[in-house]
């Protein structure tokens, strides 16, 4: 019984303390424009120039909205899904789609026009 014990207590003693080897060398992750390829390396590349949006997901504010002056929306197609929140307190959104060349008008009144931009092209995104 006493030699048990004193094989456990040995062994609980033997055990090491171990460093992971990708701490020990000076080896760090490659940059993610090197690493990234095709739609992803496009937009890397994108925010690298300065352009913080490249593909227009981001929410836009509604300027004057008149018929002479809508609101701007951009594209990268003919069409596009288009919410507006007609009042900053209303829950919910109303959805339109927008086509080149016809602007919309929202329920609440304000108008909308669609700005189509080039795409990338499939086969020159950067490798």
């Amino acid at each position: 019984m006493t030699s048990l014990l004193v094989r456990q207590a040995l062994n609980v003693s033997r055990r090491e303390f171990h460093v992971c080897a990708a701490l020990s060398c000076k080896k760090s992750m490659p940059d993610p424009i090197e690493h990234a390829t095709g739609l992803e390396k496009y937009e890397l590349l994108a925010k690298q120039a300065g352009n913080d949006d490249p593909f227009f997901l981001k929410a836009t504010q509604r300027g004057k909205g008149t018929k002479e002056e809508p609101t701007i929306v951009n594209a990268m197609d003919t069409y596009r899904m288009v919410g507006c929140v007609c009042n900053e307190e209303d829950t919910n959104i109303k959805w339109m789609w927008l086509c080149e060349g016809n602007p919309k008008r929202c329920e609440c009144g304000y108008w909308f026009s669609l700005k189509v931009h080039p795409a990338p092209e499939k086969y020159s995104l950067p490798l």
